[in-house]
């Protein structure tokens, strides 16, 4: 059978072409046609264009257009949802036939402040030393970005917090160990102990709205009577809070693996809360039912094993 019939059994219109799906993908991530443009490395109109040709082929808009603003429809949310589950899979059987070469293989990992400064890296030199064919491409971001990109095909895994139950549409997630907030300030900061005339006295770094912690910080100084606090910052950024903490009387909410080697070396400590500020748990996030290669399934145990102290930090003596 000639692959242009086996498409036409397949209901794939042979008119469809990598480069559809590609600059579809890329408008949908940004929202604008110059941001795929410049991500694409093509002229403008350009994409307009491919962007025109694939709605023919589809016989449906996957845009509204509002003046030069676009807004994907729910035509267009279903394609993102099933056009990145297909790049995906395309770019993995690509990597294990690379990979049955001999050649090298690359997994595309996306990673969460928590689990940046401590677990990945760990888990990561164990994983290199066992499979050195295999290049990591590890990438940060917003929660809600790498959940994007990895529900696209973009990012074969995500590491860090679990997302809320709506932005996990089409993912799923495995717990790795649960890991605490903590409020974060200086050595010699005049608090010892958290309490909220501290809070009202001090200046706060909050999570930004987004951030995974965010609504857990916010729950919990609503449940002490500090829901009245103006954050003067807002960032889980390690590089800034850090900085901004040991200069300054602030207090930084923070989940404790993204200070765990300043707290182990004594450039941060933690202040003793009046009531326990919530775990969460962190963990894998992969498309759902995704069928690892045999790189990404090594990983994931790898993952697993370097978790596993940190597990036993939670459980009952």
């Amino acid at each position: 059978m000639a692959f242009s019939h086996y498409l036409q059994v397949m209901s794939l219109d042979p008119k469809l072409r990598l480069r559809h799906l590609n600059c579809f993908m890329e408008v949908a991530r940004t929202g604008s046609v110059a941001a795929a443009a410049e991500a694409l490395h093509v002229t403008q109109p350009a994409v307009s264009k491919t962007l025109r040709e694939l709605e023919a082929i589809l016989g449906n808009p996957l845009f509204d257009r509002t003046g030069r603003r676009l807004k994907m429809n729910a035509a267009g949310a279903a394609f993102q949802k099933f056009t990145g589950s297909a790049l995906g899979d395309l770019a993995r059987a690509q990597a294990v036939v690379r990979g049955a070469q001999g050649g090298e293989v690359k997994l595309n990992i996306g990673v969460l402040p928590t689990a940046a400064t401590d677990l990945l890296p760990e888990a990561a030199i164990a994983f290199r030393a066992r499979h050195p064919n295999c290049v990591l491409r590890v990438s940060t971001g917003p929660n809600w970005l790498l959940l994007s990109q990895l529900r696209e095909g973009a990012l074969d895994m995500v590491v860090g917090r679990m997302a809320e139950p709506d932005r996990m549409e089409g993912l799923s997630f495995a717990q790795l160990y649960p890991e605490e907030i903590i409020a974060a300030v200086r050595p010699d900061h005049p608090l010892r102990a958290l309490s909220v005339d501290g809070l009202l006295n001090h200046p706060l770094i909050l999570p930004p709205t987004g951030a995974v912690i965010g609504a857990a910080v916010r729950s919990y100084l609503l449940s002490i009577g500090a829901n009245a606090v103006t954050p003067a910052f807002e960032t889980v950024a390690l590089a800034f809070g850090r900085r901004v903490v040991q200069q300054t009387d602030a207090i930084w909410f923070i989940s404790r693996g993204v200070v765990a080697e300043e707290l182990a070396a004594g450039s941060l400590r933690a202040l003793v809360p009046e009531r326990p500020v919530p775990a969460g748990p962190v963990g894998i996030s992969l498309r759902a039912e995704t069928v690892p290669v045999p790189e990404l399934a090594a990983l994931i145990e790898t993952l697993k094993a370097a978790a596993g102290p940190r597990a036993r930090r939670f459980e009952a003596p």
